[in-house]
């Protein structure tokens, strides 16, 4: 029988940044229960077996940046209003690759730093990676600069490989600490792609994903499945063969 989970608080409250040495040693018994707690309440997450054909993304950030919360909200299109501290946890979605279909494999990574080997291996395995910093904490993106750092170590030449900087919590304007300007000239120094998302109002969350799979030139990947047209695709269809009085 596992030990009840704890709620912390919520996600868009939850602290940022380095976590005290006391809250680490408290932790990593505490990160498996609630990552199991997270894969009952959520359904998608836990360790999944690989495929081949797998295009997998990583997610990095610091604690409580949002990084779960913008995946959730991506896979499952909901909101998680408790703040969940992840080891590593795995969500899938289908998705078309060179016209074929294949799977999404994103890997929510944690925001501790207890665990330099299953990150270095979560780098060697990833195909495209999200680098997530919170807008309310300056602290949250220089603890990016470590990763992208190891990223390039690890992956050699990063010119070919999607990375996306990410600003999340773009609804607490009240709270900024990180400006726009300061983000997009972390990703021009970075040579990477930039964008600032809510995971709380859904604001840039489908279009991050989608704009990632768009900086991946070794192949053709794109959240719409071949043979499934879009609301947009369907509107313009209905409009093209209206006749227009004029």
């Amino acid at each position: 029988m596992h030990p009840p989970t704890r709620i912390i608080r919520t996600a868009h409250d939850a602290p940022v940044g380095r976590v005290t040495e006391r809250q680490r040693a408290r932790w990593p018994r505490h990160d498996l229960c609630v990552s199991r707690r997270k894969q009952q309440c959520c359904g998608l997450g836990g360790t999944m077996p690989e495929q081949s054909n797998d295009y997998r993304v990583v997610v990095f950030g610091a604690g409580g940046v949002g990084k779960s919360s913008l995946v959730i909200r991506f896979v499952k299109g909901t909101f998680l209003e408790s703040y969940i501290p992840t080891i590593e946890d795995t969500y899938r979605q289908v998705i078309s690759c060179d016209k074929s279909i294949c799977t999404l494999q994103i890997t929510d990574t944690t925001g501790s730093h207890q665990f330099p080997a299953m990150q270095r291996l979560s780098i060697s395995k990833g195909h495209a990676f999200i680098l997530v910093y919170s807008i309310t904490s300056r602290q949250s993106l220089e603890e990016l600069k470590p990763i992208f750092e190891q990223i390039c170590q690890i992956k050699g030449d990063v010119e070919n490989i999607p990375i996306m900087l990410v600003g999340n919590k773009c609804d607490e304007a009240q709270n900024r600490e990180v400006q726009t300007s300061d983000g997009e000239a972390m990703s021009k120094r970075w040579k990477c792609a930039f964008m600032e998302t809510s995971a709380k109002t859904n604001h840039n969350v489908k279009e991050l994903f989608q704009e990632l799979l768009n900086l991946e030139k070794r192949r053709c990947v794109s959240l719409q499945i071949d043979g499934k047209k879009s609301k947009q695709q369907k509107q313009a269809e209905k409009l093209k063969n209206k006749c227009v009085l004029m």
